[in-house]
């Protein structure tokens, strides 16, 4: 999954938003960690399940690393400012469960889908 992330952030050097969809442990976490490589963060990269959002800036450059996971309503994610998210050019911002408001994706957003399979392989299904 990280190396597909790392390919990812190279399609999206200008930014973009990528929608990861997928069950528990089907690699969501671990393809944003590629993300976070492909774009030069080498620090840790953790799971923003109870945080919301995970911010990586490496110089002028962000990846944003939301969670929509626990989100009740949309307006806790327009709360923090989403539409400047989204628009802050130079940036990825990577959703997962984003499934959950789909609504809030701008069109032209990357989807992904992983899925678990028999014997711990793993399905990544790219929408565009």
């Amino acid at each position: 999954m990280q190396a597909l992330g790392r390919d990812l952030a190279g399609e999206l050097i200008n930014g973009g938003v990528i929608g990861l969809d997928g069950e528990l442990g089907a690699g969501k976490t671990e393809l944003v960690k590629g993300l976070a490589a492909g774009v030069g963060h080498g620090g840790p990269v953790t799971s923003p399940t109870f945080t919301l959002l995970h911010e990586y800036r490496m110089g002028v450059r962000a990846l944003y690393h939301f969670d929509f996971y626990r989100v009740e309503r949309a307006e806790e994610i327009l709360h923090l400012g989403w539409d400047e998210f989204v628009e802050e050019s130079g940036s990825i911002l990577a959703v997962e469960w984003a499934s959950r408001f789909p609504e809030l994706l701008p069109g032209g957003a990357l989807r992904v889908n992983l899925q678990i399979l028999p014997g711990e392989a793993r399905r990544v299904t790219r929408v565009t």
